[in-house]
C-alpha cells in the first residue's frame, strides 16, 4: 500500500489530495472538496495524461509554427510525440485548428495549428 499526495487541477479549488493506492488501484482519496477531485486523483495516478505543446520549423520562414495536442495524451507518450511533431511536414497557408498530424501514435488525438500562418 502506498500513498501519493498531489495537488488537484479539477476546479480552482486546488485541493491537496492524499490518494492511497493498494494492489494498482485506487483504494482511498481524501482531501478533495468536490466530485472533481476524486476522479482527477484517480486519473493522474493510474493514468496521467498532458497536453502537449511545441514549435515546428516552417521551411523558407524564420518563425515557427505553434501546436498542440487537441486534448491530453498519456504522459509516457510525450517525447514519442514531440519527435513526430518534429517531423511533421507544413504546407502553408495554416489556419488555426488546422491538423498538423493526424491521430498521433494512434492517440486518436490530433495536433493541431495554434496560429494562423500566411
Amino acid at each position: 500500500m502506498a500513498d501519493r499526495e498531489i495537488i488537484c487541477i479539477g476546479c480552482p479549488m486546488g485541493c491537496t489530495l492524499n490518494v492511497t493506492v493498494r494492489d494498482q488501484q485506487v483504494a482511498r482519496v481524501r482531501g478533495n472538496v468536490c466530485s472533481r477531485g476524486a476522479q482527477y486523483a484517480k486519473d493522474e495516478v493510474l493514468n496521467p495524461k498532458r497536453m502537449v505543446t511545441s514549435l515546428i520549423a516552417v521551411q523558407g520562414r524564420e518563425e515557427p509554427l505553434s501546436v498542440r495536442t487537441e486534448k491530453p495524451i498519456p504522459k509516457n507518450l510525450i517525447f514519442d510525440c514531440l519527435r513526430e511533431i518534429r517531423k511533421a511536414p507544413v504546407t502553408l497557408p495554416v489556419a488555426i485548428g488546422d491538423v498538423i498530424v493526424k491521430n498521433v501514435l494512434d492517440t486518436q488525438v490530433n495536433i493541431i495549428a495554434t496560429r494562423d500562418l500566411a
